[in-house]
């Protein structure tokens, strides 16, 4: 799809693809994480193995699953000075005449508690129906992930249903909520 090489803005975001030149940004926003916060907040994690040729790979690699209409993966961008603050992500489940994807997002949790999210997960929703073409966008949720059920409700995504032992993680099947939101008409 050709919307993945654009870009949104909102008032103080921009959402884009990673470049080979955000490394610096993007490692120092890893390494700027505090500890983590709930089991659903990575936290600060191991950085060691990220080095500047490993993330020319991953940008590679992000391309080429968007070439394949497999997943378009954006980082999110503050507008007025650049930091990275986190990522969004919609893989593609069918195209055909579902045109039906799933959206992930995170926010460094440095960053947590100043209304970001609601405002890249709801522009990100927006690019997905408009650029990417998606009719309908799902987020798979944890059970208990309370701040998560509360960004995809303020984003304007409806619960629809819990799919019972949808996904395996941690050693078990794990029941999920599935929120949804259609492009407008």
């Amino acid at each position: 799809m050709n919307g993945f090489h654009s870009r949104s803005e909102t008032e103080r975001l921009v959402i884009r693809p990673l470049a080979k030149e955000d490394y610096s940004n993007w490692l120092h926003a890893f390494e700027a994480r505090h500890p983590s916060k709930s089991k659903y907040d990575q936290g600060k994690r191991d950085m060691s193995e990220c080095t500047e040729e490993w993330f020319y790979r991953l940008v590679d690699r992000h391309q080429e699953l968007a070439l394949d209409d497999k997943a378009y993966i954006y980082g999110v961008f503050r507008k007025d000075d650049g930091v990275h603050i986190g990522m969004i992500d919609f893989s593609t489940l069918a195209r055909d005449e579902f045109q039906w994807g799933r959206i992930g997002y995170s926010v460094h949790n440095q960053h947590w508690g100043k209304g970001y999210g609601k405002e890249a997960v709801s522009e990100a929703l927006l690019l997905a129906f408009s650029d990417l073409s998606f009719h309908r966008i799902e987020a798979h949720i944890n059970l208990d992930n309370e701040p998560s059920i509360r960004l995809a409700e303020i984003a304007g995504m409806q619960l629809e249903c819990t799919r019972k032992a949808f996904l395996y993680e941690h050693g078990e099947w794990t029941d999920h909520l599935v929120y949804c939101r259609n492009a407008p008409f």
